[in-house]
């Protein structure tokens, strides 16, 4: 079968091309911004892609056009579809009619640290020589890749609630029918999308209601508005997680993070000693050990997958190490994640002077939703540097200026490279946070650090 895939630049589009490829299905895509790393890998892969929505790119062998939640009414590709009769269909169905379908799904849902705990819980399964198929937000620095086929049973998927299409308004996750489900957290996002608070936890019941009887959910057990859900009827068995106090918890803790114990029912269970930072972590840890259980892998293997693993992709990613000024990339986006990102640079840093610089880039922060909490958010850091794009709808310099730390404003990104080169001295940690590509200016500032020069390539 020839399947188009419309938006497969995208993470999530393109990890539904390489499984399609590797089904054995002859794969192409569209998209209007078809650039590396993603177009490199799907080139790598035999995947033809093509630049823009000219409608001549579906070829008269097509036989399905998988359509990506990006892609509205009036795209000229979306209407020659509709107008001809095409098949179509979205990524979500796509993957549950032909990857997930008789497979022990394992999903992780959740406003925060989904991809995360994605990837720590297809790397336990790995190391337990489980080979899992896996679909996840993001690049695992332990596979190197964000989708494979692998074996059966078991699937990793990150489980979004971001919608599934133009035709299809449910939550991509509502498609995927987890046998072993994690609930992470949950707070208002996704303003573009959502109403409110109320709109997404319906979403959430929604997945809920999808989880046998005989499945297993492993929910927060610290979140209110989680337990909210549950209390909507619930009808799975279920643990909870949380620091102390529920099935799953942590104890002993060191100083810096590197180690911890994790205890079920009360019982010592297992050991983690990693390279990772954060309370969020060893939350997300705690989850992935627990669903890993589920799945038939021992705790102690579990804990000793953890410190193997290397992190992800742009999620406090060391970029550059310039004279002993540290430079990390964080997808941090949401007041909530701001603030567990610094923290957990606080553990790292170990006393010296963070820096952090923001890009207000996902679609609920230019509309200003979380305009209110962003300043505290940011407080963790030394210095404060504030991207102000031209398309956003609220004042960041009249934000600012409630700012306990120094906090400065920039609409200009190589005025914000200059004022951190200038400000930055051995020993600091540098966290650029942004959803985006930033103009390129992780590469710029690195290499203005090192005396060099990086061409800007806007993202």
């Amino acid at each position: 079968m020839h399947i188009h895939i419309l938006g497969i630049c995208g993470t999530f589009m393109g990890g539904v091309a390489a499984l399609a490829k590797a089904a054995g299905h002859t794969v192409s895509g569209s998209d209007q911004n078809v650039y590396p790393p993603m177009s490199t890998q799907l080139e790598q892969q035999g995947i033809t892609l093509c630049e823009g929505y000219d409608p001549a790119n579906l070829t008269d062998d097509v036989d399905q056009v998988v359509i990506g939640n990006a892609m509205s009414r009036g795209n000229p590709m979306v209407e020659y579809v509709l107008n001809k009769n095409i098949p179509y269909t979205s990524g979500p169905q796509w993957l549950s009619e032909n990857v997930l379908s008789n497979r022990w799904v394992l999903a992780v849902a959740g406003t925060h640290g989904k991809t995360t705990t994605s990837s720590m819980l297809a790397w336990i399964l790995e190391f337990a020589g489980l080979n899992p198929g896996f679909l996840i937000g993001g690049v695992p620095a332990n596979f190197g890749l964000s989708a494979r086929f692998g074996d059966y049973p078991f699937f990793v998927v990150e489980a979004d609630e971001y919608d599934t299409a133009f035709f299809d308004k449910r939550s991509k996750f509502v498609h995927y029918q987890p046998r072993t489900c994690i609930l992470n957290n949950l707070e208002f996002d996704h303003a573009d999308i959502f109403e409110n608070l109320a709109a997404i936890q319906k979403q959430f019941h929604h997945l809920i209601r999808t989880v046998p009887g005989e499945g297993k959910i492993i929910q927060n057990g610290a979140d209110t508005h989680l337990q909210e859900v549950i209390d909507m009827g619930c009808w799975s068995q279920r643990e909870k997680f949380s620091v102390a106090g529920d099935e799953w918890s942590m104890r002993n803790v060191s100083e810096d993070g590197a180690s911890f114990d994790v205890y079920f029912e009360n019982q010592h269970a297992g050991s983690v000693r990693w390279q990772l930072y954060g309370a969020h972590n060893r939350l997300n840890a705690l989850a992935a050990i627990a669903a890993a259980r589920h799945a038939g892998v021992p705790v102690k293997d579990a804990c000793d997958a953890l410190a193997e693993f290397r992190g992800i992709k742009r999620r406090l990613e060391l970029i550059g190490d310039i004279n002993g000024i540290r430079v990390y990339d964080d997808f941090a986006h949401h007041p909530t994640a701001i603030i567990e990102t610094l923290k957990a640079a606080q553990e790292m840093a170990a006393g010296k002077r963070i820096i952090a610089i923001l890009e207000p880039r996902s679609n609920t922060m230019r509309m200003g939703v979380h305009r209110q909490e962003l300043m505290g958010s940011l407080q963790g850091a030394d210095q404060i540097y504030l991207y102000e794009p031209a398309n956003i709808d609220w004042d960041v310099r009249e934000m600012a200026r409630h700012s306990e730390k120094p906090a400065t404003v920039f609409d200009d990104t190589q005025q914000l490279i200059d004022a951190v080169c200038g400000q930055a001295q051995a020993g600091d940690v540098v966290i650029i946070m942004s959803n985006g590509g930033f103009e390129g200016l992780h590469a710029r500032l690195v290499g203005a650090l090192e005396g060099g020069e990086v061409s800007q390539s806007v993202q």
